[in-house]
Order: C-alpha cells, then sequence, then structure tokens
C-alpha cells in the first residue's frame, strides 16, 4: 500500500469539520468506577461546537458519562481517523427545542418517541486529531484545550 503525502493543517481541518458536519456515526469510549471502560457506536449531531448523543440512561455509557463525564470518541476509518478527546454534559430533551428535532432527522432515530429513558448529552471536545497514516502523526492535533489550530 502507498501512503498518500501528508495533509497540510489547514487541509486536515478542512477535512475533519466536513467529517462532523456529514458522518452520522461514531464510537464512543467511557468508563465508570464500577463498569470499567467501555465502547460503543452512537449515532451524533454536530452543531459546529459540540456533539449531540442519546444512550439509554441506565445503559453502561449512560451511567459513565453521567458519574465521570470525561469521553474520547472515534470517528472514521482506521487509516482515516478523527479522535477526540472531551467532556459531556447530560442535555434533558426539553432544552434542546429544535435541536432534537434536527438530531431525530439527521440520525433517523428519535430517542424522545421510545418507552425506555434516554439521556442526551453533549460531548464538548477539548482535544482533536487527525491522520491518515502514520507520516501524518506528526501536526495530528487539530484542537488543543477545545480551542482549534491554524
Amino acid at each position: 500500500m502507498t501512503a498518500l503525502p501528508p495533509r497540510g493543517l489547514e487541509e486536515r481541518l478542512q477535512d475533519t469539520r466536513k467529517r462532523l458536519e456529514n458522518d452520522v456515526d461514531l464510537w464512543v469510549a467511557s468508563a465508570g468506577d464500577s463498569d470499567g471502560a467501555y465502547l460503543i457506536p452512537l449515532s451524533f449531531l454536530w452543531d459546529g461546537t459540540a456533539f449531540l448523543v442519546s444512550t439509554p440512561r441506565g445503559s453502561v455509557t449512560g451511567r459513565n458519562l453521567l458519574a465521570d463525564g470525561r469521553v474520547r470518541v472515534g470517528l472514521g476509518l482506521t487509516r482515516d481517523v478523527v479522535i477526540v478527546d472531551g467532556e459531556a454534559e447530560p442535555v434533558d430533551a426539553a432544552e434542546l427545542g429544535a435541536t432534537a428535532d434536527a438530531f431525530a432527522a439527521k440520525t433517523g432515530f428519535d430517542p424522545r418517541e421510545l418507552d425506555q429513558p434516554y439521556q442526551y448529552f453533549r460531548l464538548l471536545p477539548r482535544r482533536i486529531q487527525a491522520w491518515r497514516e502514520a507520516n501524518e502523526l506528526s501536526g495530528r492535533t487539530l484542537m488543543k484545550d477545545g480551542v482549534w489550530l491554524g
């Protein structure tokens, strides 16, 4: 396999923002005292500053995020990945208004219509990294301390 030449910061930022806006699913890693580390795929809505996800309140992920808001998110493929470290904040559906409608429209999933209680979480990125191959490991950090670079 021939590696593509490494992208510069501007191209990586553009590719990453496109992925955040257009992808529908991501992997969420969380950890809690009693349940340990846990990884689950969830659908999301990106609003330009944060991800919105929803999972059953009583699920391992729901319990982990309520107990310890640290979260790691992965998007994309192994050879074209975006990794996000951030903080999860619980959000009530009533507070979301039209954002809950936008979430349902984008993901094809409306937790408000289910009998099981679902919890929305806003995932606020603190660090974002993106790379395709080993030649892009240098310069992979695109956001640091919640601020985009470049």
